[in-house]
């Protein structure tokens, strides 16, 4: 490959496209709405991005070994009431419900990789039937009640800052970086990119197929966990009704980053990308005064645009 060959796909591969979208979208919003580039909007937003994007990075590896986790934010739901309820009712420490719940999360996230691993059981239904299956038990455990009133240091988590950044920020950092490292540089990630690209071949190779579905979907559960208690520590409630909808989110943010729904391409930068614009259109298009509605249509369009061009560069590839 010639060194304006290698130039040339650099800037027509699908991260460099939405960087360019995400600076051109950037400055049109700042014309729009004055307040936008405010140090204290940009604070809320990527204070409000960090929950999703925790289950993105999860969400990323879901997708590219062909899979899909819907149930990312009824688990979220589950692990936050679990933390209430272990804390107020059943007199744990705080810290020991924490780790608790995350532990119920990652044993739901284990659940749906078993079913999809040994039962064969497409990861479509499985997930859709956990779904409802773990908010069904947020819903029945919290019965209808929220838990308030957390020791002023938990709120550290949703609420603090470091270094000027809020402290979920720097979670999110840590994560993308620990994820995108194992999914571009380990063996585990190149497992995972042989399994969304055939699976059949994966399992012939005598590669890990089982255990590495596993491992992912046990991340997808800690990762809707860790979003779960860091959404309770931002607004200081408990409800069963936390992280619904997030899947949709998230499951967007992946695909428009270029991930291909059937498995075996997608990266964290692009995923990462996807979900700034994403975040950059609601708060930008809100301040502007566009309703929700019309935020919600031209994402759709976005996200349409995104699966047309990864059909087209998969057909110039394939030439």
């Amino acid at each position: 490959m010639s060194p304006t060959s290698g130039r040339l796909n650099l800037l027509l591969s699908h991260e460099a496209m939405l960087a360019i979208l995400l600076a051109v979208t950037l400055l049109i919003l700042s014309l729009l709405s004055d307040s936008f580039f405010s140090t204290a909007n940009l604070l809320n937003q990527v204070r409000l991005t960090a929950e999703i994007g925790l289950i993105t990075l999860a969400m990323t590896l879901v997708i590219i070994t062909g899979g899909i986790d819907l149930s990312v934010g009824s688990i979220a739901g589950l692990s936050a009431i679990m933390l209430g309820l272990l804390w107020q009712k059943a007199g744990l420490p705080l810290p020991l419900a924490a780790v608790t719940s995350l532990g119920i999360a990652v044993l739901a996230g284990l659940g749906n990789g078993v079913i999809i691993t040994r039962f064969r059981v497409p990861p479509l239904i499985a997930t859709l039937a956990t779904m409802a299956f773990y908010r069904g038990l947020a819903e029945g455990f919290s019965q209808s009640r929220s838990v308030r009133g957390y020791p002023e240091g938990f709120y550290i988590l949703g609420q603090g800052e470091v270094l000027g950044l809020p402290t979920q920020v720097w979670i999110l950092i840590v994560a993308a970086v620990l994820v995108g490292t194992a999914l571009s540089a380990t063996a585990f990630g190149r497992t995972v990119f042989a399994i969304g690209a055939n699976e059949t071949a994966a399992r012939f190779s005598s590669l890990p197929v089982d255990r590495v579905k596993l491992i992912v979907y046990g991340l997808s559960g800690f990762m809707s966990g860790l979003s779960g208690l860091l959404l309770v520590s931002r607004v200081t409630t408990t409800r069963s009704d936390m992280g619904m909808g997030w899947e949709l989110d998230a499951i967007t943010a992946v695909v428009l980053g270029g991930a291909s729904i059937f498995g075996g391409r997608g990266t964290v930068l692009g995923s990462v990308l996807a979900l700034a614009l994403i975040q950059c259109l609601k708060s930008g298009l809100s301040l502007a005064g566009v309703k929700a509605d019309g935020t919600i249509v031209l994402i759709g369009l976005f996200l349409i645009g995104a699966v047309l061009l990864g059909n087209l560069m998969d057909r110039i590839a394939a030439r």
